[in-house]
């Protein structure tokens, strides 16, 4: 019985050790404040790309597709709840047959109940030229009855790490038949 008693009492005073031992070591956080030399991050840059966004919601092979709408979307005005994920090819021209250099890929979504405003969530993919293989990633409104909108850059990969900045939006053509429409974007864009 003795035994077990100093059994228990070893078993006590190791375990109150191990506790204030954790509570007496650093504590670790879980961020470190870095400098730009540290990760090789050179002279910041500010560059200008510009393209058409083309936005096809109709015939045989379309870039945007409804993904969901609510109940209400059909008596709308404004389509409130519509949502639509897109593969858009992005061109040097605003012509369809124009050469692609990157594609908008993402979703956007009416988000007002008063006009027509879209909430654009896409990533800018650079398939062409200085920049293939890098991304960029815009995230704002999109008032499209508006002359020009304009919607930030909130980041990006490879050759756009640490990117921000903004994008203009201005509608080059749209077609009331079909629904598709071509968008001239100027985009304005600081990275390392």
């Amino acid at each position: 019985m003795a035994n077990t008693k100093s059994l228990k009492t070893i078993f006590s005073i190791t375990v109150v050790n191990l506790i204030l031992s954790f509570g007496s070591a650093k504590s670790s956080t879980f961020y470190e404040n870095l400098s730009p030399k540290s990760l090789r991050l050179k002279k910041e840059k500010l560059c200008h790309l510009h393209f058409f966004f083309h936005d096809i919601v109709s015939g045989p092979n379309p870039t945007a597709i409804r993904v969901a709408d609510s109940p209400s979307t059909n008596s709308s005005s404004t389509l409130f709840g519509y949502i639509a994920m897109i593969d858009d090819p992005l061109t040097m021209g605003p012509e369809p047959e124009s050469k692609v250099v990157e594609k908008a890929q993402g979703i956007y979504g009416s988000a007002s109940q008063h006009e027509l405003g879209l909430l654009m969530v896409l990533n800018f993919v650079f398939t062409e030229g200085k920049y293939n293989g890098s991304t960029l990633s815009l995230l704002g409104r999109n008032a499209v009855f508006f002359s020009i909108r304009e919607m930030s850059i909130i980041g990006g990969s490879r050759a756009f790490r640490f990117a921000r900045e903004y994008a203009q939006a201005k509608t080059h053509t749209f077609d009331l038949k079909t629904g598709n429409v071509v968008v001239d974007y100027n985009v304005y864009v600081l990275h390392y």
